[in-house]
């Protein structure tokens, strides 16, 4: 049964732009303006942070949006101080809407006395008050177990889909789905099978962590359109790499498909002068001026998706129906109307 209360929604400065998005997008759906929250998230002299709520928002269902990225670490503590203010102005439920979970590369102890720190960012969230996570590809699918709340994982696979059949409309005999690692293989599988194509997969041996030592193909990608799909594209280095040995064992084209645009230091210049023809990223992650200027880096909205969500939780509805390409076609209005 649909709740009497409004789904209110308040945005950190994370990524104020996806944030009016998602509020246009939910007015959009239910022909009833939605605003963002008026409200304040400030720093003082000394960096530290400061919010005030400037509208009542007592027994309101609250969606906060703050994706935790660079810096990872401040937009984590807007968002654990967002929610602590909403719970001590009595909001009914805090959600916390996080297109981009930081630290979940930190999921598990690599090597003896080192932190699993993803798991302490979920108890941080808990003990701010949060009582609903809604989040995109999380790095590490485990990571909702490390909640003793509700974790709405979300997925850019059906997004992908429905881009790439209309990007590479008549040439999908021609498409190959390509994993950049074995860890990857099941994320790359799911978006081969949506879209009908093979798969393959380059294996990498790193000699340490941040040098990768020697590639290699795993499959024949003679003469194909190689779309290489992964979660996060942090310093590019690997995905340049994968790219350059694709091309070098007979591919066509190589294209990539990457959820999170993190493209932190060398990423752009990497990116911009690789054999890659094109890198689709999701605006889970705020661009640059930089990333929005590239000429082979392009954007694809993931309010749509995010707005539908909101408005189901807020329901009690059906999350994992937006996991379906099918669902997702009429909530992308247009934007891929060939298909």
């Amino acid at each position: 049964m649909p709740s009497m209360t409004e789904p209110k929604l308040i945005s950190g400065n994370a990524n104020p732009t996806l944030a009016r998005s998602i509020a246009r997008r939910m007015t959009m759906h239910r022909g009833i303006n939605t605003n963002l929250v008026d409200a304040r998230v400030e720093r003082f002299n000394d960096q530290e942070i400061f919010v005030e709520v400037y509208e009542n928002v007592r027994g309101e269902d609250m969606f906060v949006i703050q994706p935790t990225s660079n810096p990872a670490n401040d937009n984590l503590m807007e968002l654990l101080i967002m929610a602590d203010a909403l719970r001590r102005s009595s909001a009914a439920r805090v959600t916390a809407v996080i297109p981009y979970f930081g630290y979940a590369r930190q999921d598990r102890r690599t090597k003896a006395r080192t932190p699993i720190t993803a798991k302490l960012v979920a108890n941080m969230m808990v003990e701010a008050g949060i009582e609903r996570v809604l989040t995109l590809d999380l790095h590490a699918a485990q990571i909702q177990g490390f909640f003793d709340i509700p974790v709405d994982n979300l997925y850019a696979s059906p997004v992908f889909a429905l881009d790439i059949r209309h990007a590479f409309a008549g040439r999908l005999d021609e498409v190959m789905v390509v994993s950049p690692d074995v860890g990857g293989v099941a994320r790359a599988r799911d978006l081969a099978q949506r879209i009908g194509v093979p798969l393959s997969i380059v294996d990498k041996r790193r000699e340490k962590p941040g040098e990768i030592a020697e590639m290699t193909v795993i499959g024949d990608v003679t003469d194909k359109v190689c779309i290489i799909v992964d979660d996060i594209c942090d310093t590019a280095g690997t995905l340049c790499k994968a790219a350059e040995t694709l091309m070098n064992a007979g591919a066509k084209e190589v294209h990539s498909y990457i959820t999170h645009g993190v493209l932190s230091g060398p990423a752009v210049g990497r990116i911009t002068n690789s054999v890659m023809k094109s890198l689709v990223i999701s605006d889970s992650i705020e661009p640059t001026a930089a990333v929005r200027d590239a000429p082979n880096i392009r954007i694809v909205p993931t309010a749509p998706m995010f707005a539908q969500a909101i408005l189901n939780i807020w329901n009690g509805t059906s999350v994992s129906s937006l996991f379906d390409a099918e669902t997702l076609g009429p909530i992308y209005e247009g934007m891929y109307s060939s298909q």
